[in-house]
């Protein structure tokens, strides 16, 4: 076996591992309606992150030093901290349908962001992708009597872009040398945590008394729904452009969709079909390679091309 098909090989199992995070994504809105209490969802995003990745920093043992303590806040805010509050404001104002297509929108902020700052030109397959996964999750989501929401919109589409932003951001700024992908997850995770605190509190008040439903779906989606999610999704940035992984999200509304199919008896569409269809048609057609960025001009003329991305991050 050559050594291209090796490296083929390893990335479409990148690809196949880091995809079962939306996967395991979409299963949050049915453990959420069928093991939560009710109307708490900034509780619900707290218990899912600060938890998590204060037991991701005691099992790692190591801290961020230098500029890295304010790169991972800043990475926590735009993925956790501030990416939780803006999709529950999104989801508690609009239809689910409207809210899930709005955070559909990610891959095409990812690719405006790639390009400004990861130097990552993007192709017209990638738009076409963006495109037709966007449509594909409408398809999938949405009904005839959806309503919309200024508030809600917008929350819904900074939701997308602060994840997008988190993504990008991820991928240029790598990790520490000997540092891991596990670690890093931990550090994100209680830098958002810590954000959403004092909000939970302020807004929602005092934790509500637990069930132990209530216990064993905080504790599925602490640990499989966010600190094993969150390491493999991480993990997939540090190994495939920002943008690939990006399309890999459009998989969470249908695996909801499906989830909601076989463990809530909800109906499935011929026309939610057809969306499934093209939200996977998306997802595959965002895989293909950006184009190259380019180096200015070298002093004997020409550009050089970057086949990398080391060469634009820092």
């Amino acid at each position: 076996m050559g050594a291209a098909n090796r490296t083929s090989m390893s990335i479409a199992g990148t690809l196949a591992v880091t995809g079962l995070t939306p996967l395991v994504w979409g299963s949050t809105y049915a453990v959420t309606t069928e093991f939560l209490p009710p109307d708490r969802p900034l509780f619900t995003a707290l218990t899912r992150a600060l938890p998590a990745g204060l037991g991701l920093l005691a099992v790692t043992r190591v801290l961020p030093r230098g500029e890295w303590i304010w790169r991972a806040a800043t990475l926590g805010v735009l993925n956790i901290g501030a990416f939780f509050p803006f999709l529950f404001l999104a989801a508690y104002r609009l239809p689910g349908g409207v809210a899930a297509v709005l955070g559909a929108a990610g891959p095409l902020f990812a690719l405006a962001f790639a390009r400004a700052l990861l130097a990552e030109r993007p192709t017209g397959r990638k738009l076409l992708a963006g495109l037709t996964g966007l449509a594909g999750v409408g398809l999938v989501v949405l009904r005839a009597d959806a309503g919309l929401d200024v508030i809600g919109v917008l929350a819904g589409l900074a939701g997308a872009a602060s994840m997008s932003a988190g993504t990008v951001l991820t991928k240029r700024w790598g990790r520490p040398e000997g540092v891991g992908a596990l670690a890093l997850t931990g550090w994100q995770l209680t830098a958002g945590g810590l954000l959403l605190l004092p909000v939970a509190l302020l807004i929602e008040g005092a934790p509500p008394a637990l069930t132990s439903e209530n216990v064993l779906g905080y504790a599925y989606l602490g640990i499989v729904g966010t600190a094993c999610a969150y390491w493999i999704w991480f993990r997939g940035i540090s190994r495939l452009p920002a943008t690939s992984v990006a399309f890999l999200a459009l998989l969470s509304p249908v695996s909801a969709t499906v989830i909601g199919w076989a463990a809530l008896g909800q109906a499935l569409t011929p026309i939610q079909l057809l969306g499934m269809a093209l939200a996977l048609a998306g997802t595959l057609l965002g895989q293909a390679p950006a184009s190259p960025p380019v180096r200015p001009a070298a002093p004997g003329g020409g550009s050089v091309p970057l086949n990398d991305l080391k060469a634009v991050t820092s």
